[in-house]
């Protein structure tokens, strides 16, 4: 699967960014979209989960949708399948972040291209734990 063409010092840029809303946040501690969120909170990132199936994630307070967070978002980072994610973007586009980040595996050409014409950036198929670690 393809990725973004986003530099080493451009995904740095990306991750100087600290507010991050977690669309797909999960409370199972198995699974990547818990323990990533867990370790850029971790890490100096403030976490705000999205997930409509629980109110509190990591003592956080969990909002059903994007639209419901109040607080400015710098990046929106989603762990939505593919097929999933063009309504994701959709409502993300109202919060005006300054990116929206795919998950590895997560490419949707037409969501992608939708964030790029609304002038948010958008990352794909890569983990912000990954890269965190990478270019640390």
């Amino acid at each position: 699967m393809e990725r973004d063409s986003y530099t080493d010092d451009e995904i740095r840029d990306i991750l100087s960014l600290t507010r991050v809303a977690v669309i797909g946040m999960s409370k199972n501690e198995h699974k990547a979209a818990y323990y990533v969120p867990k370790y850029l909170s971790e890490h100096g990132f403030t976490i705000i989960p999205v997930n409509p199936t629980t109110d509190e994630i990591l003592g956080k307070k969990c909002f059903s949708t994007i639209s419901e967070v109040v607080d400015d978002v710098d990046i929106i980072d989603v762990f939505r399948p593919s097929d999933q994610v063009l309504p994701v973007v959709k409502e993300s586009i109202k919060k005006k972040p300054k990116v929206i980040w795919l998950q590895e595996g997560i490419h949707n050409v037409e969501a992608e291209n939708l964030a790029r014409d609304n002038g948010i950036k958008i990352v794909f198929n890569r983990c912000m734990l990954a890269e965190h670690q990478r270019l640390s």
